[in-house]
């Protein structure tokens, strides 16, 4: 199928050999179905065993690429989020939506980022780092004793909280440590954080505003954490704006700003928080590429403020190209 004459050919990104696939697929398929005037969108499809696809035809990546003019990254988890496939975009010179690849691989691995956090004042959960080679019940005891109860078990490199784990007894902590390590060459056992959820966007050039801050939701869904059911499926009650006071709202906002810029992100990212009831306000991560599906967060923040998705992917190609 030929391309459209005086189109802006984008290559949709979607799939990609994560745990995150199927997320994936519908970010890029809202992206597809959402991309207007003057671009001409291109379904680019990752097989979970990561051959490309252009239009249900298996091709190149130097081959695909060389036939656009911009990628947009419709990627989650490792593989598109963690700077591979910033440096095979980088080697071809295409622009591309979201943060480059050292920017993305910072962000994707939890440890460099909460190091980030701390030198740049940012409060995150007390935690301890256990390699995969250091994995051991002598590790995990020693964490179990530095680690104020209860805790979140995480895997250093991964999204949508896949592999995320909260326990309380020891037990549960050593088969939650040994589960999370399928998932990552290491293991962030984190003091978990009572209180309200939130997550608060960044976007960068909208609206006149260098970055621009949405207001943070309120996320309830009546488990310990937003796992990846509570994130994909219904049953989860995001308010936007969030019930948080005036103070919190203005740290929320803060932090996810400093997170943006300080871990070099660009184009829009979303950041965690937890809101301790006496202790304040917590970050907990930083997403370089947030899902837009139909059910996602940042599309109903900028619905939030007025905007809609075929606005914001727009103004993101927009940027990306330098178009304002």
């Amino acid at each position: 199928m030929p391309f459209a004459p005086n189109k802006i050919r984008v290559g949709v990104l979607r799939g990609g050999p994560s745990p995150e696939y199927d997320v994936s697929l519908n970010t890029g398929k809202t992206i597809l179905a959402n991309l207007s005037e003057p671009y001409e969108p291109i379904d680019i499809l990752i097989s979970k065993d990561g051959a490309w696809h252009e239009r249900g035809m298996e091709k190149s990546p130097g081959k695909i690429l060389g036939r656009l003019d911009v990628v947009f990254n419709g990627l989650h988890g490792a593989y598109g989020e963690d700077g591979t496939v910033q440096k095979i975009l980088e080697s071809h010179k295409i622009p591309y939506t979201g943060s480059d690849a050292l920017s993305s691989a910072i962000c994707m691995n939890k440890i460099a980022a909460k190091k980030i956090y701390a030198r740049n004042g940012l409060r995150s959960p007390h935690s301890v780092n256990i390699p995969f080679e250091s994995l051991t019940r002598d590790a995990i005891r020693d964490a179990y004793e530095s680690v104020p109860a209860p805790f979140a078990v995480k895997p250093s490199a991964s999204g949508s909280s896949v592999g995320v784990y909260v326990v309380h007894s020891l037990g549960d902590l050593e088969e939650a440590v040994v589960a999370a390590s399928l998932h990552s060459p290491s293991v962030l056992i984190e003091e978990f954080i009572e209180g309200k959820e939130a997550t608060c966007g960044v976007i960068d050039g909208f609206r006149n505003q260098d970055h621009y801050t949405l207001l943070p939701i309120e996320i309830r869904h009546g488990k310990d954490f937003f796992d990846y059911d509570a994130k994909y499926n219904d049953g989860t009650e995001e308010i936007s704006p969030g019930n948080f006071s005036e103070s919190e709202t203005a740290m929320i906002k803060d932090m996810a700003l400093q997170a943006h810029k300080t871990l070099g992100l660009r184009h829009y990212s979303r950041s965690d928080f937890r809101v301790h009831p006496r202790r304040g306000v917590f970050i907990l991560e930083t997403n370089s590429l947030p899902g837009l599906t139909e059910n996602s967060l940042i599309p109903k923040s900028v619905k939030a403020v007025g905007s809609n998705i075929k606005e914001f992917l727009s103004h993101l190609l927009d940027i990306t190209l330098k178009k304002n």
